[in-house]
């Protein structure tokens, strides 16, 4: 029986549920994650949520309720699908990309060999971009991307890689990671407000010290601490990156320093729209993208396609016998390799059935 794609995957993931589910090798910090935001969360609604629905108002469980199941949602829509992986070259691909020979050397040469360049020049929106060559993926990685060296794959849009979510943040997580920290930090500022409340409000109904409320409940002491030495750092991270998204930036853009002033010569960000909600609304509210992994397909599905695409190609070229296929000028030429299909002329006429995580 044909293995599938995420069962011969090269880079460094764990896979479940037939590679529906795709996580980073180190998910230890993820289960820490969800024990401290489900443990807290239930402490509150075992000891606090009933008190408070009694004595303040019945939509405090509610909405403790709601908070938790968006962030719950967003948490795991961020650690569980794919981030926006970059599939590596094949075969011909990484033999020509990696030897960098022309389209009428013949590959099996090895003195025709010749060092790929390291980087291209791009020209987007008037600005010049560099797109470096990964010698891992065999590519030349797209504006924005990066290889992880955690996953060992090329990210498109890399942001971070995050142990707390047990993936990296990238192109087709991003939304779903902001919109968690956005939530969570709600969350802990209204379990922090309101087991603060409890424990005043026993103090003031009993007439007694504030020590003795607190001993009279302490999974609310406990609750509060958590929170209160959580909200600090998720809201300074939740205020971090609504300015990269305000500004159309990444986290490894914002370190690197991509479009910090050089030299007093000035680099202009060439992705932001220059408006802040333009890029609010680009980024969190902008099309969902399609995976590009096919993971639950069979490994040898793309040769079948371009097996398909080649026929295609024969039949068409048949009506218009000067147009000569690639594949009979090698033959005639006697080289025993040759430059990979133009995938970007082709991906019409491929019968892809992309898959989403």
């Amino acid at each position: 029986m044909s293995k599938k794609r995420w069962q011969v995957f090269p880079g460094k993931n764990r896979f479940f549920c037939g590679g529906r589910i795709i996580m980073a090798k180190q998910i230890n910090v993820f289960f820490v994650t969800l024990v401290l935001l489900i443990g807290v969360c239930t402490l509150f609604f075992i000891f606090d949520a009933e008190y408070l629905a009694t004595h303040l108002h019945w939509s405090i469980p509610v909405i403790a309720g709601v908070l938790l199941a968006f962030t719950l949602l967003f948490l795991f829509r961020t650690s569980f699908s794919d981030p926006g992986i970059l599939p590596r070259a094949t075969g011909d691909e990484a033999l020509f990309n990696d030897r960098g020979a022309d389209n009428n050397v013949d590959l099996t040469q090895p003195t025709n060999f010749r060092n790929p360049p390291r980087t291209k020049d791009v020209v987007i929106n008037g600005e010049t971009v560099k797109l470096k060559y990964c010698f891992t993926c065999k590519i030349f990685r797209p504006p924005r991307a990066s290889h992880c060296s955690m996953c060992d794959n090329c990210i498109e849009r890399f942001d971070h890689h995050c142990p707390w979510v047990g993936n990296c943040v990238g192109k087709r997580n991003y939304r779903y990671f902001y919109l968690m920290i956005v939530t969570i930090t709600l969350l802990c500022i209204f379990v922090l407000a309101f087991s603060i409340a409890h424990i005043v409000m026993l103090a003031q109904e009993e007439d007694k010290t504030l020590i003795s409320a607190m001993s009279e409940t302490p999974a609310s002491v406990i609750e509060a601490l958590i929170a209160f030495f959580a909200v600090w750092s998720v809201l300074g991270l939740a205020g971090f990156h609504s300015y990269l998204v305000g500004t159309n930036q990444t986290t490894n853009e914002e370190i690197k320093g991509s479009w910090a002033q050089r030299h007093g010569e000035v680099v202009r960000n060439p992705y932001t729209t220059n408006s802040c909600c333009s890029n609010f609304s680009k980024i969190i509210c902008g099309p969902s993208y399609t995976s590009l992994l096919r993971l639950r397909e069979d490994k040898n599905q793309e040769k079948k396609d371009m097996e398909q695409v080649k026929l295609k190609i024969e039949k068409i070229l048949a009506e218009n016998p000067q147009n000569t296929p690639y594949w009979e000028k090698r033959e005639r030429n006697g080289s025993g390799a040759a430059p990979p299909l133009d995938h970007t002329d082709l991906q019409t006429h491929i019968p892809r059935t992309p898959t989403t995580s």
